[in-house]
């Protein structure tokens, strides 16, 4: 039971709200400042033509203030907070198409909103082809898309379509896959069916065998076309997004239930046009070889003589052209940085084609 004393010392609640209601009205007339600098930097923009999604620069802002906060405000929560107030300012600016495979409540679209905030006007789209032919002959200027993932690795429709359309990397996103298990039932015991797409669904195979044992599973489309499906039932689950409950209202029966916990997907973020901005650290590359000895071999050492990192190098069928193939390769660095021209002509004149698919910005662990 606390003393006389520790009573007197606790403060009076009417008045912490008076100090946090001024409070808040300092902070809404900030951000009303803060918004009006925003206007001229997108009438900034647009006069000279310039992008404006800007990764490196709102990773820089990010950061800043990470850096510059003495708590007692989270690291985390500070991010997100500024995360949605650069998405309302990029909004501002001027809306940006964003497209991405859904329909709402696929990981992609929780992709999105995690790293573009919630003021971004997003698309979705049936399929990774309509993405691209969104992002560079439809309008739209950005395009989220899975290129590869820790456990299944990489998605190969993805760099097909990379050889097919003009498109150019804008930014990397990683983002953790957990699943949850959600139903309008109460309980695990009343749960007597389970749907999802068929990846959930074999990412949580052991939880299932061991949980839910004699509870049939039937794979869909998407684990967001499921819960659609399930929010219109009593006794069905979804594996799937934990979001995924509160925008169907169901309740969440299990949380975390993935066989490997480590389980993160690598998105990126593609526009129609290379990115203008002045820091990258990565580039990825897309090329194809002279039928001769010792060709890939010429590429790759040509790469390490410069003490280039390559973090990525997969094969894949050249579309149109039996027994032929093409390379996707991350480098870390800015290969398009005149300090580099040199390697990069050397690549054009060892390659039969090579295309820079990108330079953008690393995600940084502490994000």
């Amino acid at each position: 039971m606390a003393s006389k004393d520790e009573k007197n010392d606790i403060p009076d609640l009417a008045d912490l709200r008076v100090k946090i209601d001024s409070l808040d009205k300092q902070i809404v007339d900030l951000l009303n400042k803060r918004a009006q600098v925003s206007l001229g930097v997108g009438r900034y923009k647009a006069a000279h033509n310039e992008p404006i999604y800007k990764p490196f620069r709102e990773q820089e802002v990010l950061n800043k203030i990470a850096d510059s906060s003495p708590g007692p405000l989270p690291d985390t929560h500070l991010r997100t907070i500024y995360r949605e107030i650069m998405s309302s300012s990029r909004h501002l600016q001027r809306p940006e198409r964003v497209v991405y495979l859904g329909p709402e409540g696929t990981f992609s679209y929780f992709a999105a909103i995690e790293h573009m905030g919630s003021a971004a006007a997003l698309t979705p789209k049936n399929n990774f082809e309509e993405i691209f032919r969104a992002v560079a002959e439809e309008g739209a200027e950005l395009g989220v898309i899975p290129l590869e993932n820790s456990i299944e690795g990489t998605v190969g429709q993805v760099v097909d379509l990379f050889m097919k359309y003009k498109v150019y990397i804008q930014a990397e996103v990683f983002s953790r896959i957990s699943h949850s298990l959600m139903s309008n039932a109460e309980n695990l015991e009343d749960v007597e069916v389970i749907y999802s797409h068929p990846q959930p669904l074999g990412q949580c195979r052991d939880w299932l065998r061991n949980n839910m044992r004699d509870v049939p599973t039937i794979p869909m489309e998407s684990s967001a076309e499921a819960a659609a499906l399930v929010a219109g039932k009593k006794a069905a689950a979804v594996v799937g997004h934990v979001k995924l409950a509160d925008m169907h209202g169901m309740n969440v029966l299990a949380q975390n239930i993935e066989d490997m916990p480590d389980n993160w997907t690598r998105f990126l973020i593609i526009g129609a046009a290379p990115s203008t901005e002045d820091r990258r650290d990565k580039t990825t590359i897309l090329f194809t070889l002279p039928d001769k000895p010792g060709a890939l071999a010429r590429v790759l050492s040509t790469i390490a003589l410069q003490s280039i990192n390559m973090t990525k190098l997969e094969s894949r069928p050249f579309k149109g052209e039996k027994w032929k193939y093409v390379f996707f390769t991350d480098l870390e660095c800015d290969l398009t940085n005149e300090r580099h021209e040199e390697v990069l002509e050397d690549l054009r004149q060892q390659c039969h084609t090579l295309r820079v698919l990108g330079t953008y910005p690393t995600q940084e662990e502490r994000q």
